[in-house]
């Protein structure tokens, strides 16, 4: 079975909620709101930020946001950046794992086609996907909302002295 491990479904629950809130929120806050421990929060942003899909703002007023756009994450970047490489095998292209059937595996470069697939499914769903709200709301709607609220945020953000 395929399945994503426990962080990476925390992980989703904590952006999620980050996409709910303003632009910039705490640690303790975003843990607060979503149910997750705060030690496991800490974790989720620290790896998130370290991909560049989360940025951590110091001060009063600081907190972590998004890097970028949230209606351009795919979820094949949040999956790598707490997973690693998306690899159904070990011996999938690029992988770096082998066995020691490698050399007269006759599925060697099979696996790729399945990969390929599965990369590409979540490369085409968003973070913005994956909100409750999005199976009810048009998309533009949806994406026009959380823009809005994080623009204006982030704005005011820049617009205090001293961060």
């Amino acid at each position: 079975m395929l399945r994503v491990n426990k962080l990476t479904d925390y992980a989703v629950v904590v952006l999620c909620d980050l996409l709910r809130g303003q632009a910039l929120r705490s640690a303790a806050d975003l843990s607060a709101s979503s149910g997750v421990p705060l030690p496991t929060v800490s974790k989720i942003l620290k790896q998130l930020t370290k991909a560049e899909i989360l940025q951590s703002v110091r001060g009063a007023n600081g907190g972590y946001g998004f890097a970028r756009r949230p209606e351009v994450i795919s979820m094949t970047e949040v999956i790598e950046s707490l997973e690693g490489p998306i690899a159904v095998t070990g011996c999938v292209e690029d992988s770096g794992e082998c066995c020691a059937l490698t050399d007269q595996c006759p599925m060697s470069g099979h696996w790729n086609a399945v990969n390929t697939a599965i990369r590409q499914s979540l490369n085409d769903v968003r973070l913005i996907d994956m909100l409750p709200e999005s199976r009810f709301m048009e998309p533009t709607d949806l994406v026009g909302s959380i823009v809005a609220r994080h623009t204006l945020a982030l704005q005011a953000q820049e617009g205090e002295p001293n961060r």
